[in-house]
């Protein structure tokens, strides 16, 4: 006989040996209201599935976009033009922010970035964006995942 499929609570008391729910983390790569590129991290809670297969909520794409970028790939300073999920596959990517900080992402490593443009703004490289460049020895492969 079929059994109802398991269902964490949405809002569990407190996490702990008793109680198996889990988040993902989701890192964002945003544009803050000062129109700077920060980073910040969400919650993502995987409240469906099994124990064995803890699972999201659906989400929405659009999409997909493979890259391949060669040993010695850096951008120039931008602004991520719809966001999108990125997900390494292959290589480190290394993010730089205009206050001179740097996030280094490897395999099996992702972010979200929405470092849009403000509204009505006109992209200044000493203000806006962040730049992204191939770090290590091999090449970097990457997923974009449109939403």
């Amino acid at each position: 006989m079929p059994t109802a499929p398991f269902r964490y609570p949405s809002k569990p008391p407190s996490r702990g040996p008793d109680n198996p729910y889990v988040d993902f983390t989701k890192v964002v790569l945003y544009t803050a209201d000062d129109g700077r590129a920060k980073w910040r991290e969400e919650k993502i809670a995987l409240g469906e599935g099994n124990p064995q297969a803890m699972l999201s909520k659906v989400l929405a794409a659009t999409g997909y976009q493979l890259r391949h970028s060669p040993v010695g790939f850096r951008s120039q300073w931008h602004c991520t033009s719809q966001p999108q999920w990125v997900f390494i596959l292959a290589g480190e990517m290394e993010i730089g922010l205009q206050d001179g900080s740097t996030r280094l992402f490897r395999p099996g490593e992702h972010f979200f970035s929405a470092d849009t443009l403000p509204p009505g703004a006109s992209f200044d490289p000493g203000i806006h964006g962040h730049w992204s460049a191939q770090r290590g020895p091999r090449a970097l492969e990457t997923l974009f995942l449109k939403t």
